[in-house]
């Protein structure tokens, strides 16, 4: 993996924390198949199943049990067999193998979809969700794709970007109503959309 740009954090990866305008290599990445960048944090997905975050983890975005920065990748506790990765403003989702969903680091607002509030350094398992296709998350929100076409997400609400209707945060998922037919969902600061079968995208 390489990266650039902003790295007062250690949000490249490379053992500093001095900015750069050209790429530089991770540290200690030969084998990723994804990388996800949050606001400043970055996850890889390994082909082994494993999850390595580096950056900010003051609020437990890291995974590696603790809740501070790191400059270079450290290794998320318990994963071992992810197929996709998501970062959101300060949490990191895995979709795992047979279709849960584990996240971690900041929950304030249930971003972690485990039915609490409490921020986690390690890996939670979302409420209810045994089956999801795809994950991606927003600042504070999470949303997956599910069999069929559902669409359900959790965390923040403020603006309705969960899409059931309401504007109260949950701390669960909750169905987004209206849609049965989504192959793709995308998560923004404090809105979604959704690809629809077809090609039409509702937000």
């Amino acid at each position: 993996i390489s990266c650039w740009g902003n790295n007062d954090f250690g949000t490249l990866g490379n053992n500093s924390t001095t900015d750069s305008s050209t790429p530089v290599t991770v540290l200690g990445i030969s084998n990723a198949s994804a990388v996800q960048a949050g606001r400043s944090h970055t996850c890889a997905l390994r082909t082994d199943g494993t999850v390595s975050c580096w950056g900010v983890g003051t609020s437990g975005q890291l995974g590696n049990g603790s809740k501070t920065n790191s400059k270079t990748p450290v290794e998320v506790v318990g994963i071992d067999d992810a197929v996709a990765i998501t970062a959101g403003g300060a949490h990191t989702c895995a979709l795992r193998a047979g279709g849960s969903v584990a996240c971690w680091g900041y929950n304030a607002f249930g971003g972690l979809g485990n039915g609490s509030t409490t921020s986690s350094p390690t890996p939670v398992p979302v409420t209810g969700i045994e089956d999801a296709v795809s994950i991606d998350a927003g600042a504070h929100h999470t949303c997956a794709v599910r069999p069929g076409g559902l669409v359900s997400c959790w965390g923040s609400n403020l603006n309705g970007q969960l899409g059931d209707g309401y504007r109260t945060d949950s701390h669960s998922p909750v169905q987004v109503s209206g849609v049965a037919d989504a192959t793709a969902v995308s998560a923004g600061e404090s809105f979604t959309c959704a690809v629809r079968t077809g090609g039409a995208v509702s937000c």
